[in-house]
């Protein structure tokens, strides 16, 4: 297969990339020019707790998300079915993305519940680097289009 042929069918997994990244610009973009009635203004030792356990998930979640992308990169190259391989890729990229937007989501609860703009932009550049990090990759759709050449050859 071309690489042309591969980067065109990568463009339904970057068009998730681009969702993920449009809804972190809207969170922002709310956090900005929304309202402060939304604002619930809790207690600054409660947005404390509630920060640092959402830190404290935020840095367990990346490393999960990293090994639910390896699990499911093996398995798109060995479960059976007649799945083809980008559909497979994307289901995988869709799961890792939305695993990763929550930490963007974070930001914005935070924000909600009283804390300043420091930590939004903190947990959406979190978020940020979470998508760059878990974006689509030709190389590993090109080795489930092998491994899968390779099963349906045997």
């Amino acid at each position: 297969m071309h690489q042309a042929d591969t980067q065109r069918q990568l463009t339904p997994h970057w068009l998730v990339c681009l969702a993920m990244l449009l809804l972190l610009i809207i969170y922002n973009l709310i956090c900005h020019f929304g309202s402060d009635d939304l604002r619930l203004n809790l207690d600054e030792t409660q947005r404390v707790t509630i920060r640092t356990t959402l830190y404290a998930v935020t840095i367990g979640l990346f490393p999960l998300t990293n090994l639910v992308r390896h699990i499911l990169l093996r398995l798109n190259q060995t479960m059976p079915g007649d799945k083809p391989a980008a559909q497979r890729y994307l289901t995988t990229i869709i799961v890792t993305q939305t695993m990763i937007e929550i930490v963007s989501l974070f930001g914005l609860l935070m924000f909600l519940l009283g804390d300043d703009f420091n930590t939004l932009y903190i947990f959406s550049v979190l978020g940020l680097l979470g998508i760059f990090l878990h974006k689509p990759k030709m190389t590993e759709l090109e080795d489930i289009i092998q491994a899968l050449n390779i099963k349906n050859t045997a």
